[in-house]
């Protein structure tokens, strides 16, 4: 382990200023435009811009097939999809997360709202949890402005089932974020339940399967340490809470009102442990947790195994 680089494995390089250069260039695919569906396409999309000074942006997914105005047909649910990437990599432009998204939006079904956030190591914690919040505001906004609020959300999603699905840094940003929220005013819009798929969590004491998986091909201990020391604020270390919801003592009451949660994890994943103390911190403060570990798996395993990334939408679909 002595001689691995961490950068050398993430693809980037570390600046002098602390910025970050990224030697991938990952595939992107464009959002189909607000148009009708083209034969074959079960799901369109079209992007909105967030906060023009921020350049934070959102891509809404919508099924082509929808039901008519029929008031009785139920609305979809809104799923805030908070992308993986380890606070460093990908765009919800990204081919990846695109692909994701119309998965999750055609088999769920649902209008899925995914937020490009600001990437660190440029843009510190808690900055994506605001981005996040942010936009949650912007969505009730729509509910309440019936003239030029936005016609897929108006139309066709229920702004009282509003869910937050984070995958592992998303995860952790849902789970903050959800925290934040509780502090505004969201009538008519209510989230109705948090979606913790594998996420990413931190602490500088050592669970067991960090050392079990210290040396895990995907995801090795350094680069963990690396992405935290990218993301967390200046001056403070994996303790905070903003990576270790252990130590979020003053916020325990604010956990009591998450609602509802979903948590997703697997065996192989080193940071299964923190995920499992993280449900049991749950249960105690009286949450709402559905738990749904595989023993067999790593962390991103979906991105590879089809199979798994049908089950964990499952997962979802249940769920929501």
């Amino acid at each position: 382990m002595s001689k691995f680089d961490p950068y050398e494995h993430l693809n980037v390089v570390l600046n002098q200023d602390g910025s970050i250069t990224r030697l991938l260039d990952f595939p992107t695919t464009q959002a189909t435009g607000d148009q009708h569906h083209l034969p074959g396409q079960a799901v369109v999309s079209k992007d909105i811009t967030l906060n023009e000074e921020k350049k934070t942006w959102m891509r809404l997914y919508r099924p082509s097939k929808l039901p008519s105005n029929d008031k009785s047909i139920a609305k979809l649910p809104i799923i805030v999809y908070l992308h993986t990437g380890g606070w460093i990599h990908f765009s919800v432009a990204s081919t990846l997360i695109h692909e994701s998204c119309n998965q999750l939006c055609s088999e769920v079904p649902s209008i899925v709202v995914a937020l490009d956030y600001g990437l660190a190591p440029e843009n510190k914690l808690p900055s994506q949890y605001h981005d996040t919040v942010e936009a949650v505001l912007w969505i009730k906004n729509q509910a309440l402005d019936r003239v030029n609020g936005e016609k897929w959300l108006r139309e066709y999603g229920d702004f009282s089932r509003c869910y937050l699905y984070g995958v592992s840094c998303g995860g952790n940003i849902a789970f903050n974020s959800a925290l934040k929220l509780l502090d505004n005013k969201l009538e008519p819009l209510r989230i109705n339940g948090v979606i913790l798929n594998q996420p990413l969590f931190g602490g500088k004491m050592r669970t067991k399967s960090e050392m079990r998986l210290a040396t895990d091909p995907y995801f090795p201990l350094p680069v963990i340490d690396v992405l935290w020391d990218f993301a967390l604020p200046k001056g403070t270390d994996r303790d905070h809470r903003f990576c270790n919801p252990m130590m979020n003592e003053p916020y325990k009451d604010k956990i009591k009102k998450l609602g509802r949660c979903l948590v997703i994890g697997f065996g192989g994943d080193p940071l299964v442990d923190r995920q499992q103390e993280f449900v049991q911190m749950l249960v105690k403060q009286g949450v709402m947790v559905e738990a749904r570990f595989d023993d067999v798996g790593f962390h991103g395993i979906e991105v590879v195994d089809s199979r798994r990334a049908a089950a964990i939408i499952n997962f979802v679909k249940e769920f929501v």
